[in-house]
């Protein structure tokens, strides 16, 4: 227990936390984005897996970290482009659209690293580097705090902005009032002349580029290279965020920061003496659980809104 405890506490898991949660807050604002416009976004695990492998080849044989990064986030915009088509124009669910794209990503990624590379586990034969990191001149020696923040990835702070950028787009901008107002009644939107469609394509193109962030920082900040089916559940957890966040961009993040502090502690006792079967159900655990409990407090809202009635 001590030595759990040390983990914890260390500035060094704290680091991880940071680190580890990038991609769970990046893909639950996404997955919240196209929520809030009417339109489920299960597609978010194909998005991050498209854009990882996409933003390591590209970068990996243009030479150009940048390239890389932007390859990655425009082939998620266009699989959020394609989710939305398939549901508005063709009317699709969007459940099983989404399904849908995330086997074809799992299946196209690896195809294109076997069919380019000739290596059907990864990108490990290309050098693809990795996106730049941002060292704070003042904090990096302080005690801890320096630790903790300087050094960070540079889609990590990315991260961090999202939620409070998330908070006023939705509250502060003609966009947001018009999004959320598809998402929750389309039919008194479009009675004042806001257009539907183009909003819902919107949002799930800003979903999409949330999700194509998360993806290339998988394969360009946690490392420099693909490796087949890397995302490992990380978009369906970020979904489960959404909801567990009561929708609202604040609780998305705290949730998404749970998220990754757990598989962070995962990766932390993964070097003590426990049973690494145990260690790696840590995050899929939490999730259930908080997925449990989100259900359990929808229950009883529900019957407090009821039990007056019933009077």
């Amino acid at each position: 227990m001590n030595a759990v405890l040390d983990v914890v506490l260390s500035s060094a898991f704290l680091a991880a936390v940071l680190r580890v949660a990038t991609p769970y807050l990046l893909a639950a604002m996404g997955g919240l984005v196209a929520e809030r416009a009417g339109i489920s976004n299960i597609a978010l695990e194909g998005q991050m897996l498209s854009a990882a492998c996409t933003g390591a080849l590209v970068a990996g044989y243009s030479g150009s970290i940048a390239a890389g990064a932007l390859s990655g986030v425009a082939v998620a915009v266009l699989l959020g482009l394609l989710l939305a088509a398939l549901r508005l124009e063709l009317g699709a669910d969007a459940i099983i659209a989404g399904i849908g794209l995330n086997l074809l990503a799992s299946g196209g990624t690896a195809y294109a690293v076997f069919t380019l590379l000739d290596d059907k586990g990864g990108t490990s034969g290309l050098r693809s580097g990795t996106l730049p990191t941002i060292t704070l001149p003042g904090i990096e020696h302080i005690p801890v705090v320096g630790e903790v923040l300087s050094g960070q990835n540079m889609v990590t702070w990315l991260a961090f902005l999202a939620a409070p950028f998330v908070a006023w787009l939705f509250y502060r901008t003609r966009f947001g009032f018009h999004l959320r107002a598809v998402g929750e009644m389309p039919d008194a939107a479009a009675s004042v002349g806001i257009a539907v469609r183009r909003v819902q394509y919107a949002g799930l193109a800003l979903s999409g580029a949330f999700a194509g962030l998360a993806g290339v920082f998988l394969s360009m900040g946690y490392v420099s290279f693909f490796v087949r089916d890397m995302t490992a559940g990380r978009g369906f957890i970020a979904l489960a965020a959404v909801f567990l966040g009561g929708l609202r961009p604040w609780g998305v993040f705290l949730a998404a920061l749970g998220f990754g502090a757990a598989e962070a502690l995962a990766v932390q006792l993964g070097t003590l003496d426990v049973p690494p079967q145990l260690v790696s159900t840590i995050p899929y655990a939490m999730t259930l659980v908080a997925l449990a409990l989100y259900a359990w407090r929808r229950k009883r809202r529900g019957a407090g809104e009821v039990a007056p009635a019933s009077l």
